[in-house]
């Protein structure tokens, strides 16, 4: 099941206090960039972040799950909190790569 749009609308409108943010449908999901990096990979409206380092203290009581069938394992966000998803959003940031530029 795709995610709904109202979804990637609150999502957008939870991030917005952390700079630019967009979404992009890919594949009936949604990826969601904040500041040009992607940070949120949302399916089935859940939003999946990548397993960091960084952020293990502020997601071990929390669910993980993946995307589709064969992709790694990511924390499922849990949005009824946003001062943390806030902070977790600023402190993969800053360890997330900017997306590569194609070559045309």
């Amino acid at each position: 099941m795709a995610c709904s749009t109202e979804f990637i609308e609150y999502i957008c409108d939870v991030l917005s206090p952390l700079g630019e943010v967009r979404s992009r449908k890919m594949m009936g999901d949604y990826v969601i960039y904040v500041n040009e990096k992607c940070v949120i990979t949302a399916c089935d409206n859940n939003a999946l972040v990548k397993k960091l380092p960084c952020i293990v203290g502020l997601m071990e009581d929390v669910e993980c799950g993946s995307p589709y069938p064969g992709a790694k394992e990511a924390y499922i966000l849990d949005f009824t909190d946003t001062r943390k998803t806030l902070k977790v959003i600023e402190t993969i940031w800053d360890e997330l790569p900017f997306p590569k530029s194609r070559k045309k």
